[in-house]
């Protein structure tokens, strides 16, 4: 008996509940003579199932009986689908496979299954970021990466010049909606935004990826950096209690509390260049007292006179 056809039976004996050899001929597409024997190789196999002779009879689980075919138990489903959510189900490549999955699943399982497949969506985009494309090569990328072939791409950094390079994709990571690919590029691995690539390819070479090499623990290390990078520059700033959550939502990870008082705090922010956090904390006026760096506070005051020439008329 076929594998495909066994899964194929039970799931149809699950969904049924009763059939007749007839039945399963029908559905699975062979003649009642196979249909019979497989519902017999079945039970000889010590699947529960059992024959009930006679008009109104067929074949069925004992005791409703309900077989996982995943193995997965209940906690299991509910935290695969739970991290899938409406994502199993938004496109042609992924919407048959989850179907086939939670058909495979015993009930309840297979409702909790399809309430957090269709109740559960993420959406990486902050507000009013606009949509983010991650380029035409991450299907080949992620082929790539599966069957550790060499790929040969145009990449477009930020500064410089485009060029075409050999690349051992070794992972990809998705990033606030955006798609990076790690990839050794023959001086170990680098990061490599999927949309900067273009004319993506396949060159059919193998390759071994470095021994002990560890995605997670790599992407880690490597935003460690980047944030660094972009938090070179701190400042002191007085501001009123009640405008510290605000700042800290605006910030994120780069403000400190470093003093709060019952009416004002003292804060760090930090930012990847001086003007850049000048303008961020203009427009908060007079509301923000910057303590240090004397810098900042000669920026903002150059922000001040240039707004004044502007509009002082008006």
């Amino acid at each position: 008996m076929r594998a495909d056809r066994l899964i194929a039976l039970l799931l149809l004996l699950q969904s049924r509940g009763r059939v007749t050899a007839a039945t399963v001929a029908t559905e699975l597409e062979v003649s009642v003579a196979t249909a019979r024997r497989d519902l017999e190789a079945l039970s000889a196999a010590g699947v529960p199932v059992y024959v009930q002779p006679g008009r109104g009879g067929g074949w069925q689980l004992i005791g409703g009986a309900r077989t996982n075919l995943t193995g997965l138990s209940s906690h299991e489903s509910q935290a695969l689908f739970w991290l899938l959510g409406t994502a199993g189900l938004a496109s042609p490549e992924t919407q048959v496979a989850t179907m086939k999955l939670i058909r495979a699943l015993p009930e309840p399982m297979k409702d909790e299954a399809e309430r957090l497949a269709t109740s559960i969506h993420y959406d990486h985009a902050a507000w009013g970021e606009p949509a983010r494309h991650s380029g035409a090569g991450l299907g080949v990328l992620r082929d790539a990466v599966v069957r550790r072939e060499a790929i040969r791409a145009t990449y477009a950094p930020r500064q410089g010049e485009r060029t075409a390079r050999t690349l051992h994709p070794l992972g990809l990571v998705a990033k606030a909606g955006v798609w990076y690919v790690v990839a050794d590029g023959g001086r170990g691995p680098r990061t490599y935004r999927v949309d900067r690539l273009s004319d993506v390819g396949a060159t059919g070479e193998a390759f071994d990826p470095p021994q002990g090499f560890d995605l997670v623990a790599y992407w880690q290390a490597h935003t460690d950096d980047v944030e660094a990078l972009r938090s070179g520059i701190a400042a002191t700033i007085e501001v009123p209690a009640w405008s510290v959550p605000i700042l800290q939502e605006q910030f994120g990870r780069y403000v400190t509390v470093l003093q709060r008082r019952e009416e004002d705090a003292v804060l760090e922010v930090r930012a990847h260049r001086l003007d850049g956090l000048a303008e961020q904390l203009a427009g908060w006026g007079s509301t923000i007292h910057v303590l240090a760096p004397a810098e900042l506070r000669a920026e903002l005051a150059r922000i001040g006179r240039d707004l004044l020439s502007r509009y002082g008329d008006e």
